[in-house]
């Protein structure tokens, strides 16, 4: 299915009803609603008669347009849309790498609707404690003067705004005030997302 928007991109969803609270699946970094653990959770909510919610942002699988144009102030507003137009009631936030850091961001701006969060691999602050921070001098110099440079293995672009727009969205500089049931997991081998930061990000949030 297709949501339409008049003034941005359109997300591609599916959306199965059941009981409360509902999960809302929140992907990764070029990834998709067709993943693994997306389909998996749609088992298992399947089995369990549970309201399931998985979506695309804008940019990514069968949503409408361009990965590069995209940051995470973009993809924020798109799980904000997807969360008020496809869901209702009480829900679960299931964030996978950035989706960890997009669950945060919208648990944070609907407090009240939030029965609870699971991050799989979380990386919030990834675009500058991860993808910034290991970027050297003369590719940084490269990234200002021509908007963009390609990632370390070229399969991706790295765009000035991507980085710009994530310093607005930084969250593990000060406590989050998010009182919900949270739980992480996170392999110690993930050569991604240093497991570490599972902890840095239980260390700020207020809930216990």
């Amino acid at each position: 299915r297709i949501l339409s928007r008049a003034a941005a991109p359109s997300i591609a969803y599916h959306r199965r009803d059941g009981r409360a609270p509902g999960i809302l699946f929140l992907t990764g970094f070029m990834s998709d609603m067709s993943g693994a653990n997306a389909m998996a959770l749609e088992e298992f909510c399947a089995a369990r008669g549970q309201a399931y919610v998985r979506f695309d942002y804008r940019g990514h699988g069968a949503s409408s347009g361009r990965f590069e144009d995209g940051c995470i102030g973009d993809w924020a507003a798109d799980a904000l849309t997807a969360f008020d137009h496809l869901t209702q009631g009480p829900q679960i936030l299931i964030g996978s790498s950035m989706g960890g850091w997009i669950a945060l961001l919208t648990a944070l701006r609907r407090p009240e609707r939030i029965a609870g969060l699971v991050g799989i691999a979380p990386a919030p602050d990834f675009t500058e404690d991860l993808m910034w921070a290991a970027i050297p001098e003369d590719r940084r110099t490269e990234l200002a003067r021509n908007g963009f440079i390609m990632s370390r293995a070229g399969d991706y672009p790295i765009t000035r705004r991507l980085i710009e727009d994530g310093r607005n969205h930084l969250l593990l500089r000060a406590q989050i005030a998010l009182s919900c049931p949270v739980r992480l997991l996170h392999g110690q081998q993930d050569d991604s997302v240093p497991w570490r930061r599972s902890l840095d990000l239980a260390e700020k949030l207020a809930s216990t």
